[in-house]
């Protein structure tokens, strides 16, 4: 494993790129061909800032030949972020976990356009604590619990028990309701990526969704309804990727606001902070492999889809 040689940088860790064999007479030739939504522009400033660094912390320049088989490490920039106006709550903090109440729009970790906009970095930079490190995700459109571990070298039992599907996770969500089907109900169907890049799709497995090929799994229960809009409780026994929303669509009911299913919406504008997803991380529950105590996280928020059952 390759040493970083850079400092966290306002509670950014540098990222590092492996440099393949190839036909690439400069540093530069690759850059431009491996990151074309880059500016050749942009490019070249980052080299003549020293942005751009080798295994042993030396800058690049414009003209440095290509060295093969070797690494290099850089700090993602974000040109222009948006701010997220949304304050995320510390709900619980010791020496090994942190839990914080997410609110929807901000990113669980830094990817793509989301940077110093996310909930990893806002709390390393909140705590100073460069150590912090996520042991679930969610996405970026779903509010709720989100667990951190404080010291790295605890983080493998952490990550394990959601692995190992010893958490117990209770989602809320709002979406139409049917007098056609009976709750509480079991989906169970084999999920996986669609056409698009975005997107999960349930495969149709011998004309019988419901049957032992699964690789999925969702408790689903109705709490009240007003014969047009529902509130339910879910409960998902694996973690698929989109798999609650997934789910609910199946049944035919998505969840209020989803842009992605059951169809793929025109991406929103970045400063566009209206009608979020109606899917709320209410709580996590699980048995701490270090301490041996029970630990419970809840939301101290609420979805204002219940504003339609007033």
């Amino acid at each position: 494993m390759q040493k970083n040689p850079l400092p966290v940088k306002q509670g950014i860790t540098a990222s590092r790129l492996y440099l393949p064999k190839g036909q690439w007479h400069t540093l530069f030739d690759f850059l431009v061909e491996r990151f074309p939504h880059m500016s050749k522009e942009i490019l070249l400033e980052r080299l003549r800032k020293g942005d751009i660094l080798d295994s042993n912390g030396l800058a690049y320049q414009e003209n440095s030949p290509y060295p093969a088989e070797s690494w290099l490490w850089y700090y993602r920039e974000v040109e222009k972020e948006v701010v997220v106006p949304f304050d995320m709550p510390i709900l619980y903090q010791d020496e090994y976990l942190i839990a914080v109440d997410k609110p929807h729009f901000l990113a669980s970790v830094p990817g793509g356009r989301y940077l110093q906009e996310t909930a990893l970095i806002r709390l390393r930079t909140q705590l100073n604590n460069y150590d912090i490190s996520p042991i679930h995700r969610l996405d970026r459109d779903t509010a709720g619990v989100l667990i951190f571990c404080v010291n790295p070298i605890y983080r493998g039992k952490y990550q394990s028990l959601f692995q190992s599907k010893m958490v117990k996770k209770i989602y809320e969500c709002i979406a139409p309701f049917s007098e056609l089907l009976r709750f509480p109900l079991i989906r169970e169907s084999y999920i996986e990526k669609s056409s698009s890049y975005f997107t999960m799709q349930e495969k149709q497995l011998d004309n019988n969704l419901f049957n032992n090929n699964w690789n999925s799994r969702t408790e689903i229960e109705l709490i009240h309804h007003n014969d047009y809009f529902a509130h339910y409780r879910l409960k998902p026994h694996t973690g698929k990727k989109h798999q609650l929303r997934v789910h609910m669509n199946g049944l035919g009911l998505p969840i209020l606001n989803d842009e992605f299913y059951p169809d793929l919406l025109p991406a929103r504008k970045e400063d566009d902070f209206s009608n979020p997803l109606q899917l709320l991380a209410k709580s996590i529950e699980f048995i701490d492999p270090i301490t041996g105590n029970q630990r419970f996280f809840e939301s101290r928020q609420t979805l204002n889809g219940l504003e339609l059952f007033k």
